[in-house]
């Protein structure tokens, strides 16, 4: 039977609280009544289609604009007159060494106000200097006295440092880098473009920072120009990338869109090929494992995968990300505090994505190819329960005890999808996997696990080269006992306590066929910072792009 509107009280009470007979109150009450009984029974016109059966959201994008432009790197041989400048500097402080171009008056005046004001140069340690010798901003950004060659990663942080120091200069800003070795602007701009990202594409009425260039003066800067604009150019964009893929809402960012974008940010780019593949296909693959994690969602998940050639026909690598663009745990719901940082459940996606970038727009000599897997976990009438079963496309079957435990399910697929349609020569994970290797390794590393002590081996020393840092994790046998299942091949969840990250990295690596080389990168702790790094503003780190791309960078032909 159809809702019918309740027949008007006979008593209606003033507005002063006085009751009113309806016997006595009937011309009083008429037009009351007349409202009432129109109110429940017409309704405005409404448009064909007020909600259309395909309509996900509100319709409405909260914002179409990008974010705010950011200063340009230029390089200099020939020094100007600095309206403000950078001078990087090492203990013992000798700044005409640092400034070789700096006249000589300017340079005793500096060295004489930082002895006054006590600075002591360290890493990381900054002075600001105003109207001394003419120049109306100088910063001092230390660097570790260990050599008298600063490493490619000290000259990058000492940029990032000092360009968030002066964030919002109004002027040109020089970085003296005269006094350093040849090679080492390439660095400074790597550091000052990364240590300038910003993510206010969706604040109105927005106040951006300036955007006068970032002159870097160096007597080879011909040379180091174009170096930066072949290589640290297009690592500096991935990262950016990656960021603000992570940075953006569930509601901008979900598996249609984020293959919308990642075509967008390849469609220039040569020897790249990019594969798509939606639900109806992966359910002809058998992917119940990845479509598992999907099916509450009323967004459908896609595995998506970017092939980049740069070296015949040798075997590539394969970097496989977990990209979970919104994980609410699904059935086995989380609880809403800080639940607002699972949109960036898909910063493995987004680290490799970047890195692959990065690799293809570098013309590395090397064949990467790129897989990742896009879901939302969501709760629904059709998501998964705890302790349904499903199988992955090899056949394997999985007994499912949390909803919450995803990632691994996606990763799944993902890995058997990567070896048999790519034969890679080994296969890297990366994923915010667990909440466990965060209590272990907090913020400061990422886990690493693998069965192959060689992919280990190069995996660290990526991460030390572009500090992006792995920890060494282990993979013991039992772990397998603590998955068995009564009822299918594995659990994806111990039942009971236990070293989650390493469960998670166990199910992993059963899901990944032999005899593949095999390592699972666990990132949880390292997705975001809370506070300013030196090429890492607050936010979202792009972790995983630098680290992966350093990782190609020890495959690569000569």
């Amino acid at each position: 039977m159809a809702w019918q509107p309740e027949t008007p009280p006979l008593d209606l009470v003033a507005e002063g609280g006085e009751t009113i007979s309806g016997e006595s109150a009937d011309m009083r009450t008429t037009h009351l009544a007349a409202l009432l009984l129109a109110a429940s029974t017409v309704s405005a016109p409404l448009s064909a289609q007020e909600r259309p059966a395909s309509l996900v959201g509100s319709g409405v994008v909260p914002s179409t604009a990008g974010n705010s432009a950011e200063r340009p790197i230029v390089f200099s041989a020939t020094p100007t007159s600095p309206q403000a400048l950078i001078i990087p500097v090492m203990a013992p402080l000798a700044i005409a060494q640092a400034a070789p171009g700096l006249p000589a008056e300017r340079a005793d005046a500096i060295q004489q106000a930082a002895a006054a004001a006590g600075f002591e140069p360290a890493a990381g340690k900054t002075l600001k200097l105003h109207g001394i010798a003419g120049i109306p901003t100088v910063l001092l950004v230390g660097m570790k006295p260990t050599s008298a060659l600063p490493s490619a990663n000290d000259l990058a942080d000492a940029a990032g440092t000092a360009i968030q120091a002066l964030r919002d200069e109004p002027r040109d800003i020089t970085i003296a880098a005269g006094g350093l070795a040849a090679g080492s602007a390439r660095s400074l701009g790597l550091g000052a473009r990364l240590g300038q990202y910003r993510f206010d594409s969706l604040k109105t009425g927005r106040m951006a920072p300036p955007q006068n260039p970032v002159i870097i003066v160096s007597p080879d800067a011909a040379a180091e120009g174009a170096a930066f604009a072949a290589d640290e150019a297009h690592v500096a964009d991935a990262t950016r990338l990656a960021r603000d893929l992570v940075s953006l809402p569930a509601n901008m960012l979900y598996p249609e869109r984020f293959v919308e974008i990642v075509r967008e940010a390849f469609s220039a780019v040569p020897n790249v090929r990019i594969t798509v593949l939606d639900e109806a296909q992966m359910r002809q693959l058998n992917m119940g494992s990845m479509l598992s994690v999907s099916q509450g969602s009323r967004r459908p998940g896609r595995m998506l995968a970017i092939e980049y050639r740069g070296a015949g026909n040798a075997a590539p690598l394969a970097l496989v990300g977990k990209g979970i663009t919104f994980d609410t745990g699904g059935i086995s719901i989380k609880p809403n505090t800080n639940m607002w940082q699972m949109k960036g459940d898909m910063a493995g996606a987004a680290a490799v994505t970047g890195a692959m970038l990065a690799v293809a727009r570098r013309r590395a000599k090397a064949n990467v190819v790129g897989v990742v897997a896009l879901a939302e976990n969501m709760p629904g009438g059709n998501a998964s329960r705890p302790g349904d079963v499903v199988r992955t496309m090899n056949g394997q079957t999985i007994e499912i005890l949390s909803t919450d435990a995803e990632g691994r399910m996606v990763l799944a697929d993902a890995n058997q999808w990567s070896i048999r349609q790519f034969q890679p020569a080994a296969i890297v994970n990366i994923a915010t996997l667990t909440g466990s290797i965060v209590q272990a390794l907090g913020s400061d590393f990422a886990g690493l696990f693998a069965r192959s002590e060689a992919l280990a081996t190069r995996l660290e020393a990526a991460g030390t080269a572009s500090t992006e840092r792995l920890w060494r994790m282990p993979l013991l046998p039992v772990y397998q006992s603590r998955m068995a299942s009564e009822i299918a091949d594995i659990r994806n969840v111990s039942d009971g306590a236990g070293p989650g990250a390493g469960l998670g990295a166990h199910f992993i690596q059963y899901m990944t066929p032999q005899p593949t080389p095999w390592a699972h990168i666990d990132m949880a702790g390292v997705r975001r910072t809370e506070s300013a790094l030196p090429t890492v503003p607050k936010g979202s780190r792009g972790f995983g792009v630098r680290l992966l791309d350093q990782f190609v960078r020890g495959y690569e032909q000569p």
